[in-house]
């Protein structure tokens, strides 16, 4: 039985959103520390879940079918263990023992060994793991106490959504497991939703503060179709935190998709287990920071099995004194033939005082294989600005163009009525006479 959260629980939530090869320490992006406001009460009541009409009954009351699936497919993975590597123990103890030169093994970094230990000895179970860490993992899970099991039976099909409706003075969470079976097809929509009190202008101003949060771990087996949507509105008062983990077994197809435009700092994090041979994921990312508002993204794909692809791409606006970091890594992990991953980003630098970040990693422990990466990183010109300014458009007016076309095409392309409605409020607070634009 998950222990309640109780009022005391530290504010203060470190090596969140870390990359898993540390690098440019002096920049400081290597990870992030997490403030959430102190005194909030627990919020379990604040999570809804709809399961669509039609769909198959999913819901499960057995809190154990995520491991027992992870357990199952560990056992039929367990044959491709690497057997020895170069600066492996094996090698560091035939050292020790006199029997090899010290200077005929390689020195290997921290991510190496963490490296090698997975493919080594660390079970599938062990090896699985989400993007923002432990830490604050374990923060949601006990937040959002007994878990929203979705089983969905092998071959069958289903839609639902899982609601968070955030409070002033409270801190809701959801925790879901997903378990996809063989050929099964589901679409999953997380909406993270938070409305402060006396919020008017969009800004956190006096409002009491808030967290909504999600902790989602995804099981998805041979040949089935997963579709996550995750969609968070909150107000500039509220902590929102993201958090996923996913597995992918034979031939499995991941569609992602993040779409961040509220919450005064908001941090999403994803981990994915390509372990099956022919499994897919791609990862689109649509965010939004203006004011002073702070976003936080850390993806970390794992190639193992044979043929895998991954695809990540982030679309992004910067207005005002905002801040983003996205992180992402590919990793190519040894005996992932024919493997290819690809990250992209577009990022439109709407003022001056924003602070961009954006850190794409490439691993890669296996010859053949694919990485790809990019980043277009673009400012509004002065010769812009002038232009929109003698057709009577202030600076202020035209950054709110940018602002509003990315709430646009988040209303528009919003899953339901429910979380559309949830965009127009946030844009209405943000950008003047917004909902008279959309309609």
């Amino acid at each position: 039985m998950a222990r309640s959260v109780e009022k005391t629980t530290p504010t203060v939530l470190s090596g969140v959103n870390a990359m898993p090869a540390p690098t440019w320490s002096w920049l400081k992006m290597n990870s992030a520390k997490v403030e959430v406001p102190a005194g909030l009460e627990p919020a379990p009541a604040r999570v809804s879940v709809e399961v669509a009409d039609g769909s198959a009954d999913v819901l499960s009351a057995n809190a154990d079918a995520f491991d027992d699936a992870l357990v199952a497919a560990g056992k039929r993975f367990a044959s491709r263990a690497r057997a020895s590597a170069p600066g492996d123990a094996a090698q560091q103890a035939a050292v020790a023992a006199g029997l090899l030169d010290e200077m005929d093994v390689p020195a290997l970094s921290l991510y190496q060994h963490g490296a090698l230990r997975v493919e080594e000895e660390l079970s599938v179970p062990e090896a699985f793991a989400s993007g923002m860490g432990a830490e604050a993992w374990a923060y949601l899970r006990r937040l959002g106490r007994k878990a929203t099991v979705v089983d969905v039976p092998s071959g069958a099909r289903a839609t639902v959504t899982v609601r968070v409706s955030g409070a002033p003075g409270a801190a809701a969470a959801a925790s879901v497991d997903v378990i996809a079976r063989r050929g099964s097809s589901l679409s999953l929509v997380l909406a993270l939703d938070g409305e402060a009190d006396g919020a008017a202008d969009g800004a956190a101003g006096g409002a009491a503060p808030g967290l909504v949060g999600a902790a989602l771990r995804v099981f998805a087996g041979q040949e089935s179709r997963v579709a996550v949507t995750t969609v968070q509105t909150a107000d500039d008062a509220f902590v929102a935190l993201d958090d996923t983990g996913l597995f992918l077994d034979e031939g499995a197809r991941v569609e992602v998709s993040h779409t961040v435009l509220g919450a005064g700092a908001a941090y999403t994090g994803l981990a994915a287990d390509l372990r099956g041979d022919g499994a897919r994921i791609d990862i689109a990312t649509s965010y939004l920071g203006a004011r002073d508002q702070e976003r936080d993204f850390n993806y970390e794909i794992r190639h193992f099995g044979r043929r895998t692809v991954s695809n990540m791409d982030a679309n992004g606006v910067l207005a005002g004194s905002s801040k983003k970091v996205l992180r992402g890594t590919i990793d190519l992990m040894h005996g992932a033939h024919g493997a290819e991953g690809a990250e992209r980003e577009t990022v439109l630098l709407a003022d001056e005082g924003v602070t961009n970040k954006t850190v794409p990693v490439i691993l890669c422990d296996e010859d053949d294989v694919a990485g790809n990466h990019g980043a277009t990183i673009g400012h509004v010109r002065p010769e812009q600005l002038f232009y929109l300014g003698c057709r009577g458009l202030s600076k202020e007016a035209a950054e709110d163009l940018f602002i509003a076309a990315k709430l646009e095409d988040a209303a528009l392309s919003a899953p339901d009525e429910a979380t559309r409605a949830s965009v127009v409020r946030l844009g209405e607070a943000v950008v003047p006479h917004f909902k008279e634009e959309i309609a």
